[in-house]
């Protein structure tokens, strides 16, 4: 049965007993793996700017060599996110993630043996190109398993992973270089490669065997339980064109490019930040490596917290927009005020975490606004398009931030050039979405 929710006009789907079972039970299956799976992503993304703060001293890398590196990263992205999302949808998603992660596992960890600039360019050019297509790949993967309405909240769920990501890779990365730097006759940042590396590589192998394709060949729902998903998505599904999927129909369509000029603005602020807290908390004073890496959990705290509860607040309002722009431009505001000279510590690290959760938690609001918007036709290629553009923030913002740090000697002025491009992605989103659009609908 349905009911209509009057604050944003979306409609909701009031799920009835089996059906709030069966996607329970769905979440409780899939979401867990999927989040693991997205932690070791983050980490082994982030772990360069821990890294970085003995891996330049070691090598005479520059903070322009530094950022180009890191940005680097994102040109596999662009290139690599469209072709594997096309790929899953013709192999499955347990082939497509057991690639993914074996093989960034093992670039990631190679990148112990970097000595020169041009060494670690083509390192964070393999280690993209190998990691594109899992973000994408997973909500595509998602769409196949859950409504519009219920997405937004299962995205938060998923996407928290990479605050609890950030949350692990500060105390861990900070222990590994403070205590194993020339055991084995190895530099600290060398072992932090390693050790946060192959994992990946090992949960690549075992989720192969774990998840299902789709909800036909899962074994673990009854065939009762795989009606109800069915008749759900076909519900969610019905007025949509019924053509072949086409890759070119979403190259076509204007608001996947609007989609993608807007998570290219937001990741700006979540690619700097996450790149550069470690150096953001060394510039406020505090030295041990231990210490910046503890301090570092804090902006993902508030991260996953604000992930998680936006994605059920705008499922539960039915209304994404209003909640994507109020997220960001508040995040933009706090990462401008976390850039005061001679803030105390409290206050810069409070304002940089208030600025890292209201950027992060946009993101699942956003997604459920974007997939709301693709049709299951256009899906796989427009998902990957939306990211794969909007990655290339991840070229852009840090070989910026990098390029303003090495030219006038202060990391703030970056900071607020981002901010500002943070708080234009909430602009662009209530311009381009009206209040009458039906992206997705909502459950609780």
């Amino acid at each position: 049965m349905q009911s209509t929710l009057p604050a944003d006009g979306l409609t909701m789907a009031a799920g009835d007993e089996d059906e709030e079972s069966v996607f329970g039970k769905i979440t409780r299956r899939i979401i867990p793996i999927l989040f693991l799976c997205l932690v070791l992503n983050f980490v082994d993304r982030i772990n360069i700017g821990f890294a970085q703060l003995q891996m330049k001293h070691a090598l005479g890398f520059s903070d322009a060599v530094y950022g180009l590196g890191a940005g680097i990263f994102f040109i596999g992205y662009f290139f690599f996110e469209v072709p594997s999302n096309l790929i899953l949808q013709r192999i499955g998603a347990r082939k497509t993630i057991l690639r993914i992660m074996f093989c960034w596992g093992i670039v990631s960890a190679s990148t112990m043996f970097v000595q020169t600039p041009m060494q670690f360019y083509v390192v964070r050019f393999l280690l993209g190109a190998f990691e594109a297509g899992l973000l994408p790949g997973i909500l595509l993967y998602l769409t196949f398993w859950f409504p519009k309405a219920r997405r937004a909240k299962v995205i938060g769920l998923f996407m928290a992973a990479t605050s609890v990501g950030g949350i692990i890779t500060g105390p861990v990365s900070g222990w590994i270089l403070h205590n194993m730097g020339g055991v084995g006759g190895l530099d600290g940042w060398q072992w932090l490669f390693l050790i946060e590396g192959l994992p990946s590589s090992i949960i690549g192998v075992f989720t192969y065997f774990y998840l299902d394709d789709d909800v036909k060949s899962a074994r673990w729902l009854s065939q009762r339980e795989k009606r109800t998903v069915a008749d759900v998505l076909a519900r969610d599904e019905a007025g949509e064109d019924r053509a072949a999927p086409s890759v070119w129909a979403a190259f076509r369509d204007l608001k996947v490019w609007l989609f993608s000029l807007t998570y290219m603005m937001v990741l700006s602020g979540a690619n700097v930040t996450s790149l550069w807290t470690p150096s953001l908390i060394k510039g406020m004073g505090i030295s041990n490596t231990v210490h910046i890496g503890l301090l570092s959990t804090l902006p993902y705290v508030a991260g996953g917290l604000g992930m998680i509860f936006y994605g059920r607040r705008s499922d539960r309002r039915g209304e994404r927009r209003w909640h994507f722009a109020v997220a960001v431009m508040a995040g933009a505001a706090c990462l401008a005020l976390a850039q005061t000279p001679a803030m105390p510590l409290a206050f810069s690290m409070l304002f940089l975490s208030l600025a890292v959760g209201g950027n992060v938690a946009g993101l699942p609001v956003f997604w459920a606004a974007a997939t709301g918007h693709l049709s299951r036709q256009t899906a796989a290629a427009g998902i990957a398009i939306i990211s794969s553009v909007g990655n290339l923030s991840g070229i852009l913002a840090p070989a910026g931030v990098g390029a303003l740090a090495t030219t006038t000697g202060r990391l703030s002025y970056g900071m607020f050039a981002c901010a500002m491009v943070v708080a234009a992605s909430g602009i662009v989103l209530l311009l381009m979405v009206p209040a009458q659009h039906r992206s997705s609908s909502a459950s609780d």
